[in-house]
C-alpha cells in the first residue's frame, strides 16, 4: 500500500502529531454525538465546538513548529522560546472564546469544549501511536 504523504509531512513535523490530531478529530466527533442529545440550541453548539476543535488543531500545530524551533537554541533561550509561545497559543484561546462571546456565533462553551480536545488527545496519544503503528505494521 502507498505511503500516505500528509502522515509522512505530519511524522515530520513531530512523530505524536497525527495520533494528535485524530484523537482532537475523534474526540469532536464524540462531542457531537453526544452534544444532540443533550443541548437545546444544536446549532450553536455545533458551531462553538468545531471552532473549539480547529482552534485545537491550530494549537497542535502550532506547539509542534514551536518546539522544533525551541530545540535548536540553547537551554536559556529554549525556555523563553516556549514562555512566549505557550502565551501566543493562549492568548489566542482567549481572543477566540471572547470574540465567540460577543458576538454570540456560536457557543463558547462548546468551543471550550473543543479545545479541551486537546487535553484529552494528549492523553490518549500513546494508545493512538500504538494503533498508527499497528497499522502499519499490518500494512507492510
Amino acid at each position: 500500500m502507498k505511503d500516505n504523504r500528509l502522515i509522512s509531512w505530519l511524522r515530520n513535523l513531530n512523530t505524536a502529531l497525527p495520533g494528535l490530531l485524530s484523537g482532537i478529530f475523534l474526540f469532536g466527533v464524540f462531542c457531537e454525538l453526544i452534544g444532540i442529545f443533550l443541548v437545546n440550541d444544536i446549532k450553536d453548539y455545533s458551531i462553538g465546538l468545531w471552532i473549539g476543535v480547529l482552534t485545537a488543531v491550530f494549537m497542535a500545530f502550532h506547539m509542534a513548529f514551536s518546539l522544533n524551533s525551541a530545540v535548536e537554541r540553547d537551554v536559556k533561550g529554549a525556555q523563553a522560546q516556549a514562555t512566549r509561545q505557550n502565551i501566543i497559543r493562549y492568548l489566542i484561546v482567549v481572543i477566540i472564546l471572547g470574540i465567540l462571546m460577543i458576538t454570540e456565533f456560536g457557543n463558547p462553551l462548546a468551543a471550550f469544549l473543543g479545545v479541551m480536545g486537546l487535553k484529552v488527545s494528549a492523553y490518549l496519544q500513546p494508545l493512538f501511536e500504538k494503533l498508527f503503528h499497528k497499522r502499519n505494521v499490518q500494512d507492510n
